[in-house]
């Protein structure tokens, strides 16, 4: 079974993965992971921190000569800010402590509060160093890999911003090739370049008044095959085990799949995607793709369609009334460096995650130690649905 966990705090030395289950025989190199890691940090409306990191990835096992060897791949990706927080605020010395230095002032949105309360902390950036999105950083290197073996069974995956505020930019008529084309050439992952820059102006409005702004990404996956997850069990429906992915992305609010929430305002026979058979291919496919390609928890062999919200970052400039975790005493939030908009970024790592569970229920579906293995093993289950 694939999975992954993650360590290390966002001013910390460095932020780690450990992912276990990936066969053996996979062909694979650092660029290719830093690649995704560069896409993670670009954006207009990125903060600061972007300009400092330059984010590349250190493999330290499971990868030997450029193939992975079946044990758990371990990479890190150091932290270039920790040179300025080693000797006091992050250091690993007890004499170093110095309480003038607590954070003290939650922010409304944030985990700061109720992080402080569970883990019976006195400063809340106990919390909000690991509570940073930096920890995502992590999931896209383990999400690179899992993409990388998507790609030796024909499928692919991309992700794209859909909305910015009031702003919408749907990709209405345009397959994953078309999308990967326009996205990498824009700065906020954007089909279309009038809507953008409605998308830009809304952001820079939004940081010029010491505010943020949130919006809406979206991932499509191609060439996934038929049968992904299980109706048997609520634990393997592929839906709920990508959704459960999703929303774990820090400031993710909403997950839906197709046309999702607007399906409730619509009619059955408006909603259900007709099933035709194409003799000549000999398969099955929808007329449309309202499910967002699944169905009893299971993929219908249509693409995969996922749309996640995100909110407005809880970091304000001009920030939101509070309460002083020492005081009680009501102020104003703690201003910490932060993003106006990170929406983009949000839909990097939300192709990551997706990546991720799509490689995990190949895993579980196929088998196999080795990638040879597993390719047979795939081959078969193809030809049985032909054949259906």
């Amino acid at each position: 079974m694939i999975r992954y966990y993650t360590a290390g705090e966002s001013h910390g030395r460095s932020v780690t993965v450990i992912l276990e289950g990936i066969p053996a025989g996979l062909r694979i190199d650092r660029e290719y992971i830093n690649v995704r890691l560069g896409r993670r940090q670009e954006g207009y409306g990125r903060g600061e921190r972007m300009k400092i990191e330059k984010d590349a990835v250190e493999i330290s096992s499971g990868i030997r000569w450029g193939e992975t060897i079946g044990s758990p791949i371990c990479m890190t990706i150091n932290n270039r800010d920790w040179e300025n927080w080693k000797d006091v605020v992050m250091s690993l010395d007890a004499k170093a402590r110095e309480e003038d230095l607590y954070i003290t002032r939650s922010r409304p949105g944030h985990a700061d509060l109720a992080g402080v309360l569970k883990y019976n902390r006195n400063d809340a950036r106990d919390i909000l160093e690991r509570s940073s999105a930096r920890e995502t950083a992590a999931r896209v290197a383990a999400g690179a890999v899992a993409e990388r073996l998507l790609e030796e069974f024909g499928s692919k995956l991309t992700s794209y911003t859909s909305q910015i505020g009031k702003v919408k930019a749907p990709a209405e008529g345009m397959d994953l090739a078309a999308i990967k084309k326009a996205v990498e050439g824009s700065r906020l992952r954007c089909v279309d370049v009038e809507l953008e820059r409605k998308m830009m102006d809304e952001i820079t409005r939004a940081g010029k008044e010491g505010d943020t702004v949130g919006g809406v990404f979206t991932v499509i996956a191609e060439g996934v095959p038929v049968g992904l997850g299980s109706h048997t069990q609520w634990d393997l429906k592929i839906d709920g085990n990508i959704a459960r992915a999703v929303m774990s992305i820090q400031a993710v609010k909403g997950v839906e799949f197709g046309r999702g929430f607007a399906l409730a305002s619509l009619r059955g026979s408006v909603v259900h995607d007709e099933i035709k058979y194409d003799g000549s291919e000999k398969k099955f496919y929808r007329a449309s793709n309202n499910a967002g390609g699944v169905e009893g928890g299971m993929t219908n062999g249509e693409p995969l369609v996922v749309n996640a919200v995100m909110k407005p970052i809880s970091s304000l400039k001009k920030p939101l009334r509070s309460i002083d975790i020492k005081t009680k005493k009501e102020i104003t939030a703690e201003i910490i460096r932060s993003d106006v908009c990170a929406v983009p970024a949000a839909g990097v790592v939300g192709e990551a995650v997706i990546a991720i569970e799509l490689a995990r229920a190949f895993r579980e579906k196929f088998g196999g130690d080795s990638l040879g293995e597993m390719k047979r093993n795939f081959d078969g289950y193809l030809k049985q649905v032909r054949e259906y």
